[in-house]
C-alpha cells in the first residue's frame, strides 16, 4: 500500500513566495532573485515529504502564480495580444507569464490581463485559458519536465501532476463563436504526448492527472473526450503508471466512466463524499489501483483516524490492500503550511488547537494512517491521542450556546422580507438619496500601504496605545473622505483601513471564531488570506463597525456607506466546523449581521453594502444539489439584510462569478444595488442580467483592479455604453470590479479620476438624448 499526496502548499511557510512576487513586480528584486525563492520551496516541500514517508511525493504543483496559467503557458495557448510581449527580447517567459495573470502597461503596450474565476467550489482563483476556433498548440513551457528534474537531482523521484487534458479544456473560454472548446481535444493531446515522452525519457514513473470534471455533470461530448484521451494515452505509454485524480465531489453516474478509463489508480474524494466508496467498489475492475482521498485538503479539523480505517477498511477487504494508496482529498494547496508555526497560545489556545491539522500535519496523518492499517506499534500512541483529541472537541463547552440555538429556530418569514418590494422602496430611496444618473462608487477598500499595516502591528505589539492607532487611522480615513470628494464620487466609503481582512475583522468580533497566526492560504498569484476557523456557535457580543462608518459619515455632506461581509461569504472564507450542517452555522452569522445593519441604519448610515462575492462559489458542483444550499443560502442573505426601512439602500457585490444559471437566486436577494465583476470579461457577465431584465440596480465594474494597469476614460465609457445597451441607463451604477486594498495610491487615483470622468461623459450623452 502506498501513500500519496495530491499537491503541497507553493506559497512558503512564511509566505516567502508572495514578498518575492511582489518585489520582483515592483523591481525591488531581480528574477534570479525570485527564481531561487521558488527553488528553496520546492526543495523544503519534497523533502519535507519525503522525509515523512510519503511514496508518492507530488512535482508540478508548485506555481509562481497558477496552475491553470501554468499549463496554459506549457501548451502555448498564448493569447495574440500577448505576442508582442514575447518578440520584446527584454522579457523572459515569467515576464510574458506575468503579463497574462497582471495585464502589462509598458513599452508602449497597453494590454489587458486574462480573465480570472473560481476553481470550482473553493476560493482560489484561476487565469481562465482563451480558445479560439481551430487553436493550435505546441510546446512552449517546459516547467513540467524542469521541475521533474530538479527533484531528480535532490535524490527525489516524485509524481508529476498535470491537470488533465479534458479538465484544462473544460476550465476555459471560447473567445470566437462557432465551435465547442471540447472539440479542440484532438489539438491539444499531441503536446501531452510530447511532454510524456519526454518524461519518459527521464524514467519517471507515476504522472498524476488532475481530472475534477468528472465529478461533475458532464455532456457525451465530455464523455467520449475522456475515453479518448486515456485510451489513446494507454497506447502510447503502456508502461506508464497513471493516477486520475477525482475531488471536491463524488464520481455518481460518472462512476462507470472512470472506472473504465485505461489508467493505473484512481483517486476518489472520501471526505465530501464518503458514501461514494461502496459504489466504486461494486463497479471497479481487477486490474484498477484504488487512491482513497481520507484526509481532508479543504479544512483543517485533526483527521478522525476511526472514520478513516473504517473507509480503508472496507476497501481492503473489497479489493485488498495492495491495491489500495491513502492519500488526502485533494491538493493541500487549500490548507495552511504548519500548525507548528502556531506558537501564540493567546491567539490559538490549546484546547482548540489540539483539534486542529495543517498541510504538514496532514502528510504525518496520511503516513500514520498507513501504519495503523500495518499494524505497527508506533502508530499505537498515534491513535490513542487522535481518538482523545477529537472526543474532547465533541464535549467541548467552548462550541455550544443555547440561546443562539434558540434564536435561530426563532426565525420567522418576517425576519427574511423587506417592509416593501423593491418598487416602492427605490422612489422612497431616490427621494432621500437623491444620486445622480450613473452614480459613481467604490467597493469598499482603499489601499493599504506599508504604513497602514505597520501600525497595525505597532498596536498589537503594544508600541501604538490604542488612542494614537486610533488617530492614525482617523487621519488616514479622512484624507481618503477628501480624495473622494474632490475626485467627484458620489456615494464614498471610509477605506476600511482598520481592516486586515474582509473576513478576519468580522470573525475577530464575532464569538465562535478563532484564529492564527500563519494560517495563510494562497486565494490567487501573491494574494494570500488568513481564514478565521468556526469551532463554535456564532453571534455578535458588540457593534463592530459602527465607530468608523460613522466617523467617516460626519466628515462629509455626501453619503457614506456602511460595508460589511455578507453570512454566505464570512461561512465560504472561513474554516468552517464541521460538526454540523453549513446552513446552521449561516444562518447564525446572518443574524449576527443582522443586528449589525440595524445598528448602522441607527447611527445615520442610509446606504449598506453586505459583500457577497462567494454565494456563487458555494454552490455545489452538481446541479441536482443546487437548490437546496440556494435556498439557505438567499434566505441568510435576506435575514442579514431586511431588519431595515424602505429608505435604507442595501448593497451586495459578486465578484468573479458566471451568474446565467443562478440569475433568478441573484433576485431573490432582494439587494437595492448589486455590483459585480465585469471588465475583465469586457461586460459579457452582464449579459446573464440583460436577458433577465434583472429589476433592481446593477454596477457591472468598469475597470479591473486585480491588474496594475490604469484603464483610460475612453475604455470605460466603451464598457458603459456596453452595459447601457443592455441595461436601462435608470439602472446603472458606475464603480470598479472590486475593492482596491490590494493596489498602490497613484494607479488608484488615477484610475478613479478616469471613472468619474467616464461616468460624466454618459451623463452628457444621456442628457443630449433627452435634448434632442
Amino acid at each position: 500500500m502506498l501513500t500519496n499526496n495530491l499537491g503541497y502548499p507553493r506559497i512558503g511557510s512564511n509566505r516567502e513566495l508572495k514578498k518575492a512576487c511582489e518585489q520582483y513586480w515592483s523591481g525591488k528584486t531581480t528574477i534570479q532573485n525570485l527564481v531561487q525563492v521558488g527553488r528553496n520551496i520546492r526543495q523544503q516541500n519534497w523533502e519535507l515529504q519525503k522525509q515523512a514517508g510519503i511514496d508518492l511525493v507530488p512535482s508540478n504543483d508548485f506555481s509562481f502564480y497558477d496552475q491553470v496559467l501554468d499549463l496554459s503557458l506549457t501548451v502555448g495557448a498564448i493569447p495574440k495580444r500577448y505576442h508582442e510581449v514575447i518578440l520584446n527580447k527584454g522579457n523572459s517567459e515569467l515576464d510574458l507569464y506575468f503579463a497574462m495573470a497582471r495585464g502589462y502597461q509598458k513599452d508602449n503596450l497597453d494590454i489587458t490581463a486574462m480573465e480570472m474565476t473560481k476553481w470550482f467550489d473553493t476560493n482560489y482563483h484561476y487565469i481562465v485559458p482563451e480558445f479560439v476556433k481551430d487553436q493550435q498548440f505546441k510546446l512552449f513551457s517546459t516547467k513540467i519536465l524542469d521541475e521533474y528534474n530538479e527533484s531528480k537531482r535532490l535524490g527525489i523521484k516524485t509524481k508529476p501532476v498535470i491537470i488533465g487534458p479534458v479538465t484544462y479544456l473544460l476550465l476555459g473560454k471560447e473567445k470566437e463563436a462557432g465551435f465547442e472548446r471540447i472539440d479542440l481535444i484532438k489539438n491539444l493531446l499531441p503536446v501531452y504526448i510530447d511532454i510524456l515522452k519526454k518524461l519518459e525519457e527521464q524514467h519517471v514513473e507515476w504522472v498524476q492527472f488532475d481530472e475534477p470534471f468528472l465529478s461533475l455533470d458532464l455532456t457525451d461530448k465530455d464523455k467520449a473526450a475522456y475515453k479518448y484521451v486515456y485510451a489513446e494515452i494507454k497506447k502510447q505509454f503502456p508502461n506508464l503508471k497513471t493516477l486520475l485524480t477525482t475531488y471536491f465531489e463524488a464520481l455518481k453516474d460518472n462512476k462507470e466512466l472512470a472506472t473504465s478509463l485505461p489508467v493505473t489508480a484512481l483517486h476518489i474524494d472520501l471526505v465530501r463524499n464518503p458514501e461514494q466508496l461502496q459504489p466504486v467498489l461494486d463497479v471497479i475492475p481487477s486490474n484498477l489501483i484504488l487512491s482513497v482521498g481520507v484526509v481532508d485538503g479543504r479544512n483543517i479539523w485533526k483527521n478522525d483516524f476511526k472514520t478513516s480505517l473504517a473507509l480503508i477498511e472496507t476497501a481492503q477487504a473489497n479489493i485488498g490492500i495492495k491495491r489500495l494508496i491513502i492519500s488526502p482529498s485533494c491538493s493541500l494547496i487549500h490548507s495552511p503550511c504548519d500548525l507548528e508555526l502556531e506558537t501564540n497560545e493567546s491567539v490559538l489556545t490549546p484546547e482548540i488547537k489540539q483539534w486542529l491539522s495543517f498541510a504538514k500535519q496532514k502528510v504525518d496523518e496520511i503516513v500514520t494512517l498507513k501504519q495503523l492499517v500495518n499494524g505497527e506499534e508506533a502508530a499505537a500512541e498515534k491513535l490513542a491521542e487522535n481518538i482523545n483529541a477529537n472526543e474532547n472537541r465533541k464535549t467541548s463547552s467552548l462550541i455550544h450556546n443555547q440561546a443562539v440555538k434558540q434564536r435561530v429556530a426563532g426565525i420567522t418569514t418576517k425576519d427574511e422580507n423587506r417592509e416593501n418590494a423593491f418598487a416602492i422602496r427605490k422612489e422612497a430611496q431616490h427621494k432621500a438619496l437623491k444620486l445622480p444618473l450613473f452614480p459613481t462608487t467604490t467597493i469598499g477598500s482603499f489601499p493599504q500601504t506599508p504604513e497602514v499595516r505597520s501600525w497595525r502591528a505597532k498596536y498589537k505589539k503594544g508600541d501604538l496605545t490604542l488612542a494614537e492607532y486610533d488617530a492614525l487611522i482617523e487621519k488616514e480615513t479622512e484624507e481618503t473622505i477628501r480624495f473622494q470628494e474632490e475626485s467627484g464620487i458620489d456615494v464614498l466609503v471610509h477605506g476600511e483601513f482598520e481592516r486586515n481582512d474582509m473576513v478576519e475583522y468580522f470573525g475577530e468580533q464575532l464569538a465562535g471564531f478563532t484564529f492564527t497566526k500563519n494560517g495563510w492560504v494562497q486565494s490567487y498569484g501573491s494574494r494570500c488570506v488568513k481564514p478565521p476557523v468556526i469551532y463554535g456557535d456564532v453571534h455578535r457580543p458588540k457593534p463592530m463597525t459602527v465607530r468608523w462608518s460613522a466617523y467617516a459619515q460626519s466628515l462629509s455632506d455626501k453619503w457614506v456607506k456602511g460595508m460589511l461581509t455578507g453570512p454566505v461569504t464570512i461561512l465560504q472564507w472561513s474554516f468552517v466546523r464541521n460538526d454540523q450542517p453549513r446552513s446552521e452555522t449561516c444562518t447564525q452569522i446572518a443574524l449576527a449581521i443582522r443586528d449589525e445593519v440595524v445598528d448602522l441604519e441607527k447611527a445615520g448610515i442610509k446606504i449598506i453594502q453586505i459583500d457577497e462575492p462567494a454565494i456563487r462559489e458555494g454552490l455545489p458542483l452538481r446541479k441536482a444539489d443546487w437548490q437546496n444550499y440556494l435556498h439557505w443560502a438567499v434566505r441568510a442573505f435576506r435575514i442579514s439584510a431586511s431588519g431595515v426601512e424602505d429608505e435604507t439602500q442595501i448593497h451586495t457585490h459578486m465578484c468573479y462569478s458566471e451568474f446565467n444559471d443562478i440569475i433568478q437566486n441573484i433576485a431573490d436577494m432582494d439587494a437595492d444595488v448589486i455590483t459585480i465583476e465585469c471588465s475583465r470579461s469586457q461586460m459579457e457577465l452582464l449579459d446573464a442580467f440583460a436577458d433577465f431584465k434583472y429589476p433592481n440596480e446593477i454596477g457591472p465594474g468598469v475597470y479591473d483592479i486585480h491588474s496594475p494597469r490604469v484603464p483610460s476614460k475612453e475604455e470605460m465609457v466603451l464598457l458603459l455604453e456596453k452595459a447601457k445597451s443592455v441595461i436601462p441607463a435608470a439602472q446603472l451604477w458606475v464603480n470598479p470590479d472590486c475593492g482596491l486594498k490590494t493596489r498602490h495610491w497613484d494607479e488608484t487615483k488615477k484610475a478613479l479620476i478616469e471613472m468619474v470622468a467616464a461616468a460624466k461623459v454618459l451623463r452628457e450623452y444621456v442628457e443630449e438624448a433627452v435634448t434632442l
